[in-house]
């Protein structure tokens, strides 16, 4: 057995080991692997710690492809290999117990920093060499000066012998000599050269200033200038120098020559857009990827007054099952031809897709008018994936939702369009897919603040931040308090006081309804304790039940029966006095193992109740397996009875479910009793106990109490 890394730090000594042996073989240094991969330990280090920072900073990747310079790693092979050595292993060693998906994402945005940082090492090294040569060129001027006056031997010694293009040219810009290095710079004779003039040499991506830095330099008026430039050979190929020129004066001073010394970059300016292109692009599909995404909607949205942008966010439905089923391998297929259709759609100026990442594709439009050109924009999209896509012989229909964000230029950042893009697509994905929704800054309102609660929802019950009111269950025979039910409240800093439903769903999706619902029952339990203590435990007196609701995600934990019976011991609470309501459409079409915890709670002693009865479609007769002793009848059955006379349908239905209720001895609360009237008819019709504004509001333990008291006394 393998010994594996005993701790991060191992990890990355191993990373780092892993490195310096993938770019040794290629790297023109005297020092040993293992003093290489001591170089290379800060960068690496600082590549790790980058995986987990809280906020992204590529400029670890910069550094480490700098580090690759200052280590004599040059070769284009050893960026490559560099690269792949982060694909492969970086989050491997490096990632630890992260999000997988984020960790190979900041690992990605970190092998494009690390490319651009290499590149930019690489081209400030070159520029510092060429100044080196360029300064021993000035300091050979006196030579070549001397020469001139002493020996004709020793200027052509300086002069044939450099490694770079040199020429020399009068005033006028007339060619008069150039050493070798220049003619095969050219690919010309020393006679065609000769006869030509600096000025002919112009090429459309001159920089402004080229010409004018010449201009200055003829006239006297500056010394030298060093500028990029590219010239055309005689074949019609570039050639892109970085070009010294200087001028060499008389005696007495005054502007004699200009001295051009050129050195050819174009194999390295071709490597530079090489690597530019690969930041900048998706791998898999050829397209723009997250990074250039940005440049461009950046911008866009600096652009001046009048001007617009449109943007399409495309994610594509089930593409998950597709990945499942047939394989990544499919799934990248997939992807390639679905790029291929939206790079079909944005073919008009201003228009582009990118692919950011996964599944997920945008759309931008930009000019004066692009409200009418992103909605057909994402038409055209959506009627490019009608078409069946033919994957190892299976014909898979592509369908997509897109959230499409329109607007002027200059009020958003990209950050924000973007989110509100995202936002629209997932609201665009939950109403069924295949469609597009525009953007609604309401609705963004609301997706961030249920994003903010969402975040805010583990710190908040370590906070104290909830707390519970107890609504009263009265019974409809004579009208004493028989038990509470316990209703979660959060008192959010910001936002107030919240009721269930604004984070009750949240914690759900993110499971911390577990410990708030253990939280929940401890709590209700205790204040049933002390309700009994205060009231002196007689059952004239004290709520005999305290009623807690169970989430479908508390019924499927495995500690549910073992919490229960810790707090019930620790309270010193009888199991009797507790009642957990479970919603009937929890428990529509549950199994053994799901009743399972459930009976075990009821062969104790512990009330199940069915809750919101009568909305879930159940089948009556599943009543007699289920282990429920009360049936909690939705208030839709009883608003009607708010008026009279009362619907004759509402009440046969009600009547029914009280009977076939009793005649499984079942009791029957009521939800939602609202009138003196809706009580009586209730009262009538057979129903036990009752809840609601008629008895009391929702509030706190003491109220409760109250009431409690006044039917102890009346």
């Amino acid at each position: 057995m393998s010994a594996q890394p005993d701790g991060p730090e191992d990890r990355l000594r191993r990373f780092t080991t892993i490195w310096s042996r993938a770019v040794f073989p290629v790297t023109s240094t005297s020092s040993t692997r293992a003093e290489l991969e001591e170089q290379l330990l800060p960068a690496a280090r600082r590549l790790g710690e980058a995986l987990h920072a809280r906020v992204f900073d590529p400029e670890a990747g910069r550094t480490a492809g700098a580090a690759l310079v200052e280590a004599h790693c040059t070769d284009p092979d050893a960026l490559s290999r560099t690269l792949d050595c982060l694909d492969s292993y970086l989050v491997l060693y490096c990632g630890g117990d992260g999000d997988c998906e984020d960790l190979r994402a900041r690992c990605a945005r970190l092998q494009h920093a690390l490319a651009a940082g290499f590149a930019e090492a690489l081209r400030r090294r070159t520029l510092a060499e060429q100044e080196a040569i360029a300064q021993a060129a000035l300091r050979a001027q006196g030579v070549v000066a001397q020469a001139l006056h002493a020996t004709e031997a020793r200027f052509r010694a300086v002069f044939e012998g450099a490694a770079i293009g040199i020429g020399i040219a009068d005033l006028e810009g007339n060619v008069l000599q150039v050493n070798g290095a220049l003619l095969r710079m050219f690919g010309q004779s020393e006679q065609a050269l000769r006869g030509r003039n600096v000025l002919q040499w112009t090429h459309p991506d001159d920089a402004p200033q080229v010409w004018k830095l010449y201009e200055e330099l003829v006239r006297g008026e500056r010394d030298h200038y060093h500028v990029e430039k590219a010239f055309y050979r005689p074949d019609g190929t570039v050639l892109w120098t970085n070009l010294t020129v200087s001028l060499l004066r008389d005696a007495d001073g005054n502007p004699q020559y200009q001295l051009a010394l050129m050195e050819d970059t174009t194999e390295r300016r071709l490597l530079n857009l090489r690597l530019r292109y690969e930041a900048t692009h998706d791998a898999l599909t050829g397209l723009p990827n997250r990074t250039f995404f940005f440049e461009r909607l950046e911008k866009a949205l600096a652009a001046g007054e009048g001007q617009r942008f449109g943007l399409c966010y495309l994610d594509l439905d089930g593409f998950k099952t597709v990945n499942d089923s047939l394989g990544h391998a499919a799934g990248d297929r997939l992807l390639v031809e679905v790029a291929d259709r939206l790079q079909s759609c944005a073919t008009a100026p201003g228009e582009m897709v990118a692919r950011l990442g996964g599944d997920e594709f945008v759309a931008l439009t930009t000019g004066p008018d692009t409200r009418r050109k992103v909605d057909e924009l994402a038409a055209r999209i959506m009627n490019a994936l009608l078409a069946p896509i033919s994957i190892d012989g299976r014909e898979l229909t592509v369908r997509g939702s897109i959230g499409i964000v329109e607007g002027p230029a200059g009020e958003r950042s990209a950050a924000e369009v973007l989110r509100s893009a995202d936002i629209t697509m997932y609201r665009a994905k939950s109403a069924g897919g295949n469609r597009f929704e525009v953007a609604d800054p309401e609705a963004d309102a609301r997706a961030i603040t249920r994003h903010g609660l969402t975040t805010a929802l583990p710190t908040a019950l370590e906070r104290g931040e909830f707390f519970i009111e107890y609504q009263p269950l009265v019974h409809l025979g004579d009208g004493s308090v028989r038990g509470a039910e316990a209703l979660v409240r959060w008192l959010h800093p910001q936002h107030g006081v919240l009721s269930p439903d604004r984070f009750i769903p949240l914690a759900e999706h993110t499971g911390l309804i577990v410990p708030l619902g253990r939280w929940v029952l401890e709590q209700s339990v205790r204040q049933a304790r002390a309700w009994q203590e205060r009231n002196g435990g007689t059952e004239a007196t004290g709520p005999l039940r305290i009623n807690v609701n169970l989430s479908p995600c508390q019924l499927t934990h495995p500690g549910l029966v073992q919490d229960t019976v810790e707090i019930l011991e620790r309270t010193g609470v009888e199991p009797s006095a507790l009642c957990l309501e479970v919603t009937e459409s929890a428990l529509i079409g549950a199994d053994d193992d799901l009743l399972k915890p459930l009976r075990r709670l009821a062969e104790m002693g512990v009330d199940i109740a069915l809750d919101d009865f009568g909305t879930g479609y159940s089948n009556l007769a599943n009543l007699r397996r289920l282990p429920v002793r009360v049936l909690k009848l939705d208030r839709s059955f009883t608003q009607s009875m708010q008026q009279f006379p009362a619907d004759p349908v509402d009440l046969k239905i009600v009547e029914g479910i009280v009977s076939l209720a009793h005649s499984l001895d079942l009791a029957v609360t009521v939800e939602g009793v609202e009138t003196g009237a809706q009580a009586e008819q209730l009262r009538i019709l057979g129903c036990d106990t009752a809840q609601g504004w008629y008895y009391a509001r929702p509030g706190p333990p003491e109220r409760l109490h109250e009431l409690t008291l006044a039917d102890a006394t009346s």
